[in-house]
């Protein structure tokens, strides 16, 4: 070699810490020691604690700081577990998509769908979807509001149907569905002689049907009445509304027997009497998707809208 000639200089592409070394980060400050998360792992502590050390000597920054006999996290290794925690999630997914590759039809198809639209419905489209997969199972959450977005972002599902499309995701919209506000026949707010306001609305209760997501982020319409009965399914706000206990927004799907044989009567109300919520049919992976979840979304896409059609026809 000549005096000016440079050696070249090789760059590793490879990577500096592991996924196990990033697994045991994130045990450990989920845990709050490395006892617990040797637990966690199901590995012993001195494991995890190597795989701790080796992972700050790749780095070259220090993850914990010992308080007493507690590891917490340093400002570096709170911003690392945000970041691994991302890694780890997406390393899963691509693990579970590779997976659905090597199966030419898929055992198992999951779908979160929010009980705007009346299970029944979604019931009929499982049984024209059973004819051509009749080996496949399905699994199907019944969510209200932001439980079908939550069960989409932790990648609980293949599919949703819901009000909401995630950041991140891409809908079709389904079906627009049409909602009156409802009481029983005898209820005081039907026998004030005019139409009423929410001033009147708001000295009767509401029954209002619960957010089944995980930090219930969500409410939808007026919510404003002084007194409130919360439950987990429009089924129940229903029964309730029957009975004279209250009065609710309910879609027309679930309520047009019951205004037909003169059970309900939509509430006489002069501004918002209809509420109209557009839903969304989502792929959790449209990409990775194989054909039974395809096959279902097309069948959902084709009748789901005209079983909801036919529901309301008076």
């Amino acid at each position: 070699m000549t005096q000016d000639q440079t050696p070249t200089r090789l760059v590793s592409t490879e990577n500096k810490v592991t996924l196990e070394q990033w697994r045991a980060l994130l045990a450990v400050i989920d845990a709050g020691g490395y006892a617990k998360a040797a637990e966690l792992l199901n590995k012993s502590q001195s494991a995890v604690s190597y795989a701790i050390s080796q992972l700050e000597l790749a780095l070259g920054v220090k993850v914990f700081q010992l308080q007493g006999r507690k590891a917490v996290a340093s400002a570096a290794g709170e911003l690392l577990y945000r970041r691994a925690k991302q890694l780890l999630e997406q390393a899963e997914r691509l693990e579970k998509s590779a997976g659905c590759l090597s199966v030419q039809v898929e055992p198992l198809v999951k779908i979160a769908a929010d009980i705007i639209i009346p299970p029944a419905v979604v019931l009929q489209c499982l049984a024209i979807f059973a004819q051509d997969f009749p080996d496949t199972r399905v699994e199907v959450f019944e969510s209200v509001l932001s439980g079908t977005e939550d069960a989409l972002l932790q990648r609980q599902v293949d599919l949703a149907i819901g009000g909401r499309v995630p950041t991140g995701f891409m809908g079709e919209k389904l079906v627009t569905v049409v909602m009156h506000g409802v009481s029983s026949p005898d209820h005081p707010l039907q026998h004030l002689g005019r139409a009423i306001n929410y001033e009147d609305m708001r000295q009767y209760r509401q029954i209002i049907v619960r957010d089944s997501g995980q930090y219930r982020r969500r409410t939808e319409g007026w919510q404003e009445a002084d007194q409130r009965w919360t439950v987990s399914h429009i089924k129940t706000s229903l029964d309730a509304i029957r009975q004279g206990l209250g009065y609710a927004w309910i879609p027309d799907a679930y309520t047009h027997e019951d205004i037909v044989s003169g059970r309900l009567k939509y509430l006489p109300v002069e501004i918002g009497a209809v509420r109209e919520v557009t839903t969304y049919l989502t792929f959790a992976d449209r990409d990775f998707a194989g054909p039974a979840t395809r096959k279902l979304a097309e069948i959902l896409k084709l009748h789901l809208p005209k079983l909801c059609s036919n529901c309301t026809e008076l």
